[in-house]
């Protein structure tokens, strides 16, 4: 399976500190194996699946969309703002 990764999703991984990649990384391992394993929103997200998981006791949310050949990794962070920054 292909990752492939938003302009959005690329610029948040790389503003994580050391200590936090791993745990992002373990997370994008996960829903690999389990590609259903996210919340399927609704509405202006509809097709956008959303993973939460936490990092050093914050919860961060991972936005994806998946297909039998690739899975797209669109957006990552915080709650806050996360969605009204997603559907930009």
């Amino acid at each position: 399976m292909n990752v492939v990764q938003s302009p959005y999703f690329r610029r948040a991984y790389k503003k994580l500190h050391r200590n936090q990649v791993k745990p992002v990384n373990e997370a994008i391992r996960h829903i690999m194996s389990d590609p259903i394993c996210g919340e399927e929103k609704k509405g202006d997200l509809a097709g956008v699946r959303v993973y939460k998981f936490r990092v050093l006791d914050q919860e961060f949310l991972l936005a994806y969309e998946c297909d039998e050949e690739a899975l797209f990794l669109l957006g990552l962070g915080v709650h806050e703002n996360f969605y009204r920054d997603l559907k930009r």
